[in-house]
């Protein structure tokens, strides 16, 4: 069994090690392609978060944190004045970099487990990060994101669902799976991950206890996705 420290380690290296071949599961290619009809689906799940993401608005200052090869990066650019991406590994930044051109984002390389924000948003985006925050990291996580916000400042997140069909074809998932992962690269390398599967409901009362007013829902097989606020905020502006 791998030490949490040890866990983070891992993930952080298979990030990188991953980088150029990240893109296959978004695009459901390789040993991620289900067939059609799952294909299907899943594209039509992805439109339905995008949707979701538009109708919230991520206008202004946004900070995207996990940004990755930058899907989502170039979503938010649709909305935002400028975006601040955040990631441990420089080679799916580089991929981002490449993705958006010259449009204003500011790539920051660092460890979201130690990285503080040297400035506050109106907003706060990650996508596919949370299940990947260990339990004793979690309250600490949202605390930075709570001091990255400005006053009135929202939050959005996408994260991925429990779902066979959702991941590679030569990678079972256990019903009793809740922190670790083994993951396997194209170069058959693996690496241990941590990988924590929620549902609406349990990631709403855990977010409410923290101080959180976050709407969590979910599409029929992949995604769940939240957007809110904090309580205070809230209460402030009421």
């Amino acid at each position: 069994m791998t030490t949490e420290l040890e866990r983070l380690e891992q993930q952080k290296a298979y990030y990188r090690a991953r980088a150029g071949e990240y893109d296959e599961w978004f695009e459901r290619r390789g040993k991620y392609d289900h067939g059609e009809q799952w294909n299907a689906r899943w594209r039509a799940e992805v439109e339905e978060v995008r949707r979701a993401l538009a109708a919230f608005r991520p206008t202004g200052r946004v900070l995207e944190l996990a940004a990755g090869t930058g899907w989502w990066t170039a979503e938010l650019l649709r909305y935002a004045d400028e975006v601040t991406v955040v990631d441990s590994s420089p080679e799916t930044l580089a991929i981002n970099r490449a993705r958006v051109g010259d449009a204003p984002v500011r790539h920051v390389v660092a460890d979201l487990f130690a990285w503080q924000p040297d400035r506050q948003y109106d907003m706060v985006f990650f996508s596919f990060w949370l299940s990947h925050v260990p339990p004793s990291q979690f309250a600490p996580f949202w605390g930075m994101v709570k001091a990255a916000l400005k006053p009135g400042g929202r939050v959005f997140f996408i994260d991925s669902q429990r779902s066979q069909t959702g991941t590679a074809a030569d990678q079972t998932l256990q019903l009793d799976e809740q922190v670790e992962q083994t993951r396997r690269l194209n170069d058959g390398n693996s690496y241990t991950i941590v990988k924590i599967y929620y549902t609406p409901a349990d990631l709403q009362a855990r977010l409410a206890q923290l101080g959180w007013d976050v709407t969590v829902r979910r599409t029929d097989n992949y995604f769940l996705y939240g957007e809110g606020v904090r309580h205070e905020l809230t209460r402030r502006e009421g």
